[in-house]
């Protein structure tokens, strides 16, 4: 007796040896992708709509289909749904199977018609990536009105400004703040480049070559919110270029994160003293009691490798398949949903550290010292009319003479040892040795003077207020 279509295998009637385990556990996928099963539901509820519109189902098995697919979703949400092992292989195989088992086999084979894995576990991708990335602008958003919101409490506080790690001009702290939230807005931008590449649909490409049953496509695109449909079949079922952007986007947006990470683990040391993190995003030592680790900000750090990892891993899979779809391609899941958590996770505890950190402007004006202005006093023969080259080495010389005499700084120098330098320094010079003018003096678009900071706080406001439509938010 013929075995029942719930008992075979989508793929089962060309074989009738049995699978090797280790090869029936290498093949399956469910332990994973099951997490789309909404995804891969809602697909078929519209394939239903869409085979019903071209004849193959009567309005009646249309409906007894949805209504079993929608009790299928009801088994995967609340916990209840029974998974066979030797016989689920995907999520596909898995709500089919049971569809079958809730409606009848007649009935529920009817569903496959004309529709392929192939374009079945892309759809469902797509349909996912599509609410996972919506997710993650959110949690991209929320981060960045953090950092505005910081930016714009503590406006008046500066520290050094640092290039090659050395202390090089003073500068505003939400300056600096300001600095890495127009890398995430550019983070923002691209993203949302992305979606629109990522809502595009390829069910109805059948396995290869398209499907034979004049299948509405448009249609189907319309019902699952799809922006339009992918044009050949071909690259309909094989293409991963969106995995691929979505990887390459979340690699670089970590780089980010951990480029800002660094930043703040080097400013919460002793050394610095700048700011202390809440202890909820801290920990201790387990030999040492005084010790408070940023763990928070090394763990996003991490984090960034790992995603990078998973891009060139990913990339590398697909660089050398030839077209149309191959079994490589089921490599796409594990690293796309492995890296989809992790910046979710890492988006929310960035937003956490940054909500919560406790700054100290005295201690980061108290590292401020004021051959930090040696640049302002050439500055200031500038605008004398003094070639910058050669207020540029004047300076230079005035910086080796405090040094030469141990002083502090060179306004220590003293007007008589300025003008025995250069004749042309006046009584105004010691003005220039004043930490607030020189930040005010950095005046023009993007510099750290108050009004431009204030700018560019505003500037990323109206864009974080303004959703993807162009439409402006309440």
């Amino acid at each position: 007796m013929a075995a029942q279509p719930s008992k075979l295998k989508l793929w089962g009637g060309r074989f009738t040896g049995k699978t090797d385990p280790l090869m029936q556990m290498y093949n399956e996928s469910l332990s994973y992708d099951k997490r789309m099963f909404a995804q891969d539901i809602l697909g078929s509820q519209a394939y239903a709509k869409a085979t019903c519109k071209a004849g193959i189902l009567t309005t009646e098995e249309r409906d007894t289909i949805i209504s079993g697919l929608e009790r299928v979703r009801q088994e995967w949400a609340s916990g209840t749904f029974v998974i066979h092992p030797e016989i689920d292989e995907d999520i596909h195989t898995a709500n089919e199977r049971r569809l079958g088992e809730i409606i009848g086999t007649h009935i529920a084979g009817k569903l496959h018609t004309g529709r392929s894995r192939n374009d079945q576990v892309a759809t469902d991708m797509r349909l996912w990536l599509r609410d996972e990335l919506n997710e993650i602008e959110g949690y991209l958003i929320e981060f960045l009105r953090a950092t505005v919101e910081r930016a714009e409490e503590q406006i008046d506080a500066l520290l050094p400004g640092y290039t090659h790690v050395q202390r090089a001009q003073p500068i505003r702290w939400s300056h600096w703040l300001m600095s890495h939230a127009f890398m995430f807005l550019s983070d923002l931008e691209r993203l949302r480049e992305l979606k629109k590449r990522v809502n595009k649909s390829p069910l109805g490409c059948g396995a290869l070559a398209g499907n034979p049953f004049n299948l509405d496509r448009e249609f189907l695109a319309k019902e699952l919110g799809f922006d339009g449909c992918i044009q050949n079949s071909l690259i309909g079922v094989a293409d991963r270029d969106f995995v691929v952007e979505t990887l390459q986007w979340a690699t670089l947006m970590m780089n980010h994160v951990s480029r800002w990470s660094e930043d703040l683990i080097i400013y919460s040391t002793a050394e610095f003293g700048f700011v202390t993190l809440a202890d909820a995003y801290s920990t201790g030592s387990s030999l040492m009691p005084q010790k408070k680790n940023s763990d928070s900000l090394e763990l996003l750090r991490g984090k960034s490798g790992r995603v990078f990892g998973q891009m060139a891993g990913f990339l590398y899979t697909v660089k050398g398949l030839p077209s149309s779809y191959n079994k490589d391609l089921q490599e796409d899941k594990e690293p796309l949903f492995d890296c989809v958590t992790t910046v979710q996770n890492s988006l929310q505890i960035a937003t956490g550290v940054v909500a919560t950190l406790t700054i100290y402007p005295e201690k980061m004006k108290a590292a401020l010292t004021m051959d930090m202005l040696a640049t302002d006093l050439a500055d200031y023969l500038v605008r004398k009319g003094v070639p910058f080259r050669e207020t540029h080495h004047i300076s230079g010389a005035c910086v080796r003479e405090a040094e030469k005499r141990k002083l502090s700084g060179i306004d220590q120098l003293g007007l008589d040892v300025l003008q025995s330098i250069d004749e042309r320094f006046g009584e105004d010079v010691l003005e220039v040795f004043d930490f607030e003018r020189s930040v005010e003096l950095r005046s023009s678009t993007g510099g750290t003077c108050k009004a431009s900071v204030i700018k560019q706080i505003e500037e990323l406001t109206k864009v974080l207020q303004r959703a993807p439509n162009g439409v402006v938010e309440n």
